[in-house]
């Protein structure tokens, strides 16, 4: 039997390499047609006439029938479809687990975030109640957990503090011969306030889902949002160092607040309360050592240890027996009352005054839950409804604000923990709000001697998932720079402002990164990759061929307004052809011409008439043609121009009437000194614009639009052959 022959060392090495890498198939590619014209192509593909849509969705949203009617209610009240098909034996269970554990966390972020909102912190338990069973009939999402929110909180209680301050409600007491404040005429005025601001976010929301003005969100970008939240944690911390260190700073509005209040709790450091200091240190830590603990944990555990409620429940039993509200002056929650509050419409001369900041609370609120439904709609595959979302948002801001609740949205906490004890309904949602019912009835009194430090502590403790989002800035300074700018540009600017006014000047300046980005886009002269009818940028491939004669100019941006200037600049530059001044030398010459035709006229004329016996009398024409002649003769020879400029426009996807005007006048202006003008990849919203814009006439037919770069390529050869064929049989 034959051995096999060793293979040499470095052929083997050859083989392994060519197996590791990736083998790709490729397909040939062959066709053969004539060059086609945009005028061919509608006549090819018979182009359909053009229809109003805005009229064809009219009609057919007046269109009424049994089916659509019955579509249209369940789209409204969604509970109606989904719960009469809800399965006990799959989702019972997990829904009971998850509505206990969910409905555990919202006693104590009810009262840290009434805390925020600068309310009493059974307002806190309200807003858990209330808001959260609306939400179940008319939400679409079936996993997250609405309630209250940091963010929205402390954007609350911006309002409320600004328009109830406690200089407002001072009065003279006799019996400390000092100015203090009456809390409780306080406290109900700021809740008057929360509940006008509420409602009226409320009344805006669904005013916006009505007119299906879903789409709002999208000018909230995923880098703003997130720069914003970090900005409005920032206010959050602030706004609870008070409670943490036992003083009383001065209440400060508008632009720079933030700033001022820090520098007067600096100032206040002095005058810390030390027992409540100590508190809040020993509240702060025990937390973060908990939740570590039960994170190493939680995989062994079918529900999450309710950390937050055991801190509370320790705090107010340590408060309670060493009696620390007399002995030590540390701050407790007060009179919890037991039962629920009647329903009482908001005082209406509030509105006018928080008409800004009720927009603001409606689009951030919107914002924040309809990204959380999204991600959870896309994971467990079914689709969220984002106007629906607004209106069912809407509607538990509005009630709620009767109930004298302040505004929600969606804890991404709450989310989380209801998503991993099992929880896939809102049936979950709703066992939570009885959890809070059986609290706000029986057992809410029991917490009345709570330290609001130990809130606070559960607040700053919540926030660490925002403050990780600094991480953020790296990340997207690797993959996006203008994104990184959004993000460090909105939370400077909701630092820097309340976070109303922060929002506003953060979406402003997000859309001004996108106006200047498409006023400033890249400009590209393209060329062939040989052999192939595909175009690239000459300056990014080394094998990419200009094509002779030719000048392929291509913008990565719409042509419009803005930067219609700029692309007629880069145009001249690129194609090394300044139409303005080509057409001014033109000009001037023209205009020297004649001047010298005319004086040379005088003078031949004079001349013939002295001259006219030796002579004879010589015509006028032979005159101009010698004037003609020497003129010429003196001019500077003119540039190579191109025979044709072929505009790539495939980026384009409107052209407003500037952006008609700018190709028009390029059109002509190029036209005049010889060198043909060519559109290539317009979009059948760009011809239409085009033909709106009178663009076509007599002289310019849609023949010079080509399909493709290539097709308007082969038509200049063609050309360009026909001409040199012309000039030989001449």
């Amino acid at each position: 039997m034959a051995e096999p022959q060793p293979q040499p060392q470095h052929q083997e090495e050859e083989e392994e390499e060519v197996a590791a890498e990736p083998r790709r198939r490729r397909v040939g590619y062959s066709m053969q047609r004539e060059v086609l014209d945009e005028l061919c192509v509608e006549d090819i593909a018979e182009k359909a006439g053009t229809k109003n849509i805005l009229v064809e969705k009219l009609k057919e949203s007046v269109r009424c029938s049994s089916s659509r009617a019955k579509s249209c209610f369940f789209s409204c009240v969604p509970l109606f479809w989904w719960l009469p098909r809800y399965s006990l034996k799959e989702c019972a269970m997990g829904d009971l687990i998850s509505g206990i554990s969910v409905g555990i966390m919202h006693l104590p972020q009810g009262m840290a975030y009434a805390l925020l909102a600068a309310v009493p912190p059974v307002f806190g338990l309200y807003s858990s109640f209330y808001p959260i069973l609306i939400y179940f009939i008319f939400g679409t999402s079936k996993h997250i957990s609405v309630g209250t929110y940091a963010v929205m909180s402390v954007m609350i209680g911006s309002t409320t503090e600004r328009l109830a301050p406690d200089s407002d409600f001072m009065h003279w007491d006799n019996a400390s011969n000092a100015s203090v404040v009456d809390f409780a005429l306080r406290d109900a005025e700021r809740v008057k306030v929360a509940a006008a601001v509420t409602f009226m976010s409320g009344i805006f929301q669904l005013l916006l889902g009505l007119v299906q003005f879903g789409f709002v969100v999208t000018y909230l970008s995923e880098p703003l949002v997130r720069g914003y939240t970090t900005g409005a944690a920032i206010h959050v911390i602030v706004s609870q160092l008070k409670y943490t260190f036992g003083i009383s700073p001065q209440r400060y509005s508008g632009p720079l607040s933030l700033i001022y209040t820090v520098l007067d709790v600096c100032w206040l450091l002095p005058e810390t309360n030390i027992g409540t200091l100590v508190v809040s240190i020993v509240s702060i830590v025990g937390l973060i050592i908990a939740k570590e603990l039960s994170a190493l944990v939680a995989r062994k555990l079918p529900v999450p240890i309710p950390v937050e409620l055991i801190a509370i429940i320790l705090a107010t039993v340590i408060s309670w027996q060493f009696d620390l509200a007399v002995n030590y002056e540390v701050e407790v929650v007060g009179e919890i009352p037991s039962g629920l509050q009647p329903p009482k419409l908001p005082k209406a001369s509030l509105f006018g005054a928080v008409i800004g900041d009720a927009f603001a609370l409606a689009v951030v609120g919107y914002g924040i839950a309809i990204s959380l439904g999204r991600i959870f709609a896309l994971k467990y595959g079914y689709k969220v409804d984002s106007n629906q979302e607004l209106v069912a948002l809407g509607l538990s801001n509005a009630i709620g604000g009767v109930f004298q609740c302040f505004a929600i949205s969606c804890s991404m906490s709450r989310t989380m923990v209801q998503v991993s004890t099992g929880g896939k309904t809102q049936v979950a949602g709703a066992l939570s709000a009885v959890v809070i019912l059986v609290i706000l009835l029986w057992i809410g009194a029991l917490f009345e001697q709570l330290p609001k430090a130990v809130l606070a502590a559960i607040i700053y403790v919540n926030l660490h998932g925002m403050m990780k989002q600094f991480a953020d800035i790296k990340v997207l300074w690797n993959s996006n720079r203008v994104d990184m700018l959004v993000w460090v540009m909105t939370l400077i600017l909701t630092v820097l402002f309340n976070p109303d006014m922060g929002l506003a000047a953060s979406i402003a300046f997000s859309i001004l990164t996108v106006i200047f980005r498409t006023q400033m886009p890249k400009y590209s002269l393209l060329g062939q990759v040989p052999g192939t009818d595909i175009y690239r940028p000459i300056e990014d491939y080394n094998q990419v061929k200009e094509i002779p004669e030719l000048v392929i100019f291509r913008s990565s941006a719409t042509l419009y307004f803005a930067n219609a200037e700029m692309y007629t600049e880069a145009l001249a530059e690129k194609s090394g052809v300044d139409i303005t001044k080509l057409l001014s030398h033109r000009k001037k010459l023209e205009a020297k011409r004649r001047r010298k035709e005319k004086k040379e006229a005088k003078k031949a004329k004079k001349q013939a008439k002295t001259e006219a016996t030796e002579r004879g009398e010589e015509s006028d024409d032979s005159v101009k043609e010698q004037v003609v002649f020497s003129i010429e003769a003196e001019t500077k020879p003119e540039p190579i121009l191109p025979h044709a400029i072929i505009l790539e426009l495939s980026a384009c996807n409107f052209l407003d009437t500037v952006g008609v005007k700018t190709i028009r006048n390029i059109y002509t202006d190029y036209g005049e000194v010889g060198v043909k003008v060519l559109l290539a990849g317009c979009q059948s919203c760009v011809v239409e614009s085009l033909e709106k814009g009178g663009f076509f006439g007599e002289k310019v037919t849609k023949s010079i639009l080509f399909t493709s770069v290539h097709d308007a390529v082969l038509f200049c050869k063609a050309e360009e052959q026909d001409e040199e064929i012309k000039a030989t049989l001449l």
